[in-house]
C-alpha cells in the first residue's frame, strides 16, 4: 500500500514538473467560456495590447477571425489587428497596419470605423513627414490619405481634424516648392524656376508665402522682358510682342496678391510694381480682405530660437500654417518648363495667341522638364505614335563613306575620326584637378 502511494506521489510530481517546463506554450482558446468564446478573445486580446503585448493580442485576434468568421466581433477584432500593429510604431509595423486597416475599409465600408481606420492610415505618413528640404515621399502620401479621407467620408466628425492636417502637408509641399524655385531664380534659370512658382501658387493658395512666391514669379516675367529689350538682332515687332506678353503676365501676378492677399507683406510693393509698369491697381473686395485677414490672424508665429533649432530635427516646423481656410482637394498642377520655352518660341514665330499660361503635365507633346513625369499614352498623347528607333550603327558594314584615312566607313556613319565626329575638345587638367578621375 505503501509502495502504491510512493508511486503515484512521484508521478504527481513529474507531472508539476513537466507542465512547469511548458508554461509558455497556450492554446489561445485554454479557459475560454464556452457560453460566448469570441468575445472573451476579444476581451483577452484588448487586455493584452492594452499592457503592450502587441503580438500576443495579435495572436488571440487572429484566432478569433479564424475560429469564428460569424462573429459579431469580426469588424472589431480586424481593426484593432491594425490597431495593435499601429501601437507597436515603427516603420515595418506602420506598414502592416496600413495594410490591415485598407483591409477593414474593403470588407466594411460603410461602418463609422472606415473613417477612423483612414485617418490613421493618414497619421502614419503625416509622422514620418521630413523638412522641406529632405525627401517629401511621405508628405505626398500623406496628403493623398488625408484628401481621400475628405472626399469619401464628407459627413464624418474627423473631416475638421484630416483638413488641418492637410493644411499642414501641403506647407511643407508650398515651402519644398519655393525653395527650389528660388535656387533656380538665383541661377538665372528662369524657366525652371517660373514652371515651379505657377505650379506652386496654383495648387497651394493657403501657403503662407504666397505673396512672396506670386511678387518673386512677377519679378521673374520683369526679367525675362528686361532680357528681350537687350536683344540688339530681334525684329521690333516680335520684341514688342514678347515684352508685352511678359508685362502682362508680370501684372496678373501683381495683381493676384493685391486681389487674394490683400493683408500679406506683399501687398504695398505689389502695388508699387503695378505703379511702375503703368498698370491699373485693382481695389480687392470687403470678402478677400476678410478671408486674407482670417488667414494671417490663424497662423502660429516661430521665434528665432525656433528657427535655430529646427536645423537639428527631423520633422518640420508647422506653425505658419492657417488654421481656416480650405486646402485644395486637386492633384498638384505640375508645369512643364521645356513646354514652356516652346511656348515663348512660338510667340516668336507667329504660331501661338498672346497668352502663354500653365500647361499641366500631358496637355501638351515638349519634352518633359524637371518638374514633371515622362508623358505616357494616359496623360494626353493618345493617338501619336511613337518616334521610329534610330538605325543601328554598332554593326561594320560596308557603306559609301570615306574615313578621315581614305578607307570606307561604316554605313550610317560619316567619319571614323573621333576628333571630326566630337563637337567639343578635351581641356587639359590644372592643379588640383589632376588628382579627380573623371
Amino acid at each position: 500500500m505503501i509502495r502504491k502511494l510512493i508511486i503515484s506521489i512521484a508521478l504527481s510530481s513529474a507531472l508539476l514538473v513537466v507542465s512547469g517546463c511548458h508554461h509558455k506554450v497556450q492554446n489561445p482558446l485554454a479557459n475560454v467560456d464556452s457560453k460566448q468564446p469570441d468575445k472573451t478573445l476579444f476581451d483577452k486580446a484588448m487586455d493584452s495590447m492594452k499592457h503592450g503585448r502587441y503580438q500576443e493580442s495579435r495572436t488571440l485576434l487572429e484566432t478569433l477571425i479564424n475560429t469564428y468568421p460569424d462573429s459579431e466581433f469580426i469588424a472589431r477584432a480586424k481593426l484593432a489587428l491594425g490597431d495593435a500593429w499601429y501601437a507597436e510604431g515603427g516603420t515595418a509595423a506602420w506598414a502592416q497596419a496600413e495594410v490591415e486597416y485598407k483591409d477593414f475599409r474593403t470588407f466594411f465600408p460603410n461602418l463609422p470605423e472606415a473613417a477612423e481606420a483612414q485617418l490613421k492610415i493618414a497619421s502614419m505618413h503625416y509622422r514620418q513627414m521630413e523638412k522641406p528640404d529632405r525627401d517629401f515621399a511621405q508628405a505626398s502620401r500623406a496628403a493623398e490619405e488625408y484628401k481621400t479621407l475628405i472626399q469619401d467620408y464628407p459627413d464624418s466628425s474627423l473631416v475638421p481634424d484630416a483638413k488641418q492636417k492637410l493644411r499642414e502637408v501641403q506647407e511643407v509641399l508650398a515651402e519644398r516648392q519655393y525653395r527650389i524655385a528660388h535656387f533656380y531664380n538665383l541661377r538665372e534659370n528662369l524657366a525652371a524656376s517660373q514652371a515651379r512658382l505657377q505650379s506652386l501658387t496654383t495648387s497651394y493658395p493657403l501657403y503662407s508665402g504666397a505673396d512672396e512666391a506670386l511678387f518673386e514669379l512677377g519679378s521673374i516675367f520683369e526679367k525675362e522682358a528686361e532680357s528681350v529689350r537687350r536683344q540688339q538682332k530681334m525684329p521690333d515687332a516680335i520684341k514688342e510682342r514678347l515684352i508685352a506678353n511678359f508685362e502682362k503676365q508680370a501684372v496678373e501676378s501683381y495683381s493676384r496678391i493685391m486681389t487674394r492677399y490683400p493683408a500679406m507683406n506683399r501687398a504695398g510693393d505689389a502695388r508699387g510694381r503695378l505703379e511702375a509698369l503703368k498698370a491699373p491697381v485693382p481695389t480687392p473686395t470687403a470678402e478677400a480682405i476678410a478671408q486674407s485677414k482670417a488667414e494671417e490672424q490663424s497662423r502660429g508665429k516661430v521665434t528665432m530660437s525656433q528657427k535655430i533649432m529646427q536645423d537639428f530635427k527631423k520633422h518640420p516646423n508647422v506653425a505658419r500654417t492657417p488654421k481656416v481656410g480650405e486646402p485644395n482637394l486637386n492633384e498638384e498642377a505640375l508645369v512643364d518648363a521645356s513646354a514652356l520655352v516652346k511656348d515663348y518660341t512660338k510667340i516668336v514665330t507667329g504660331t501661338a495667341s498672346n497668352n502663354v499660361g500653365i500647361e499641366a503635365v500631358g496637355a501638351g507633346s515638349g519634352t518633359p522638364g524637371a518638374n514633371q513625369p515622362v508623358p505616357s499614352s494616359q496623360n494626353g498623347d493618345q493617338g501619336t505614335a511613337p518616334p521610329p528607333a534610330p538605325a543601328q550603327v554598332n554593326e561594320v558594314k560596308q557603306g559609301t563613306g570615306t574615313a578621315s584615312d581614305g578607307s570606307a566607313a561604316p554605313a550610317g556613319q560619316s567619319s571614323t575620326d573621333p576628333k571630326q565626329d566630337s563637337t567639343s575638345k578635351k581641356k587639359g587638367k590644372k592643379g588640383l584637378r589632376k588628382l579627380i578621375p573623371f
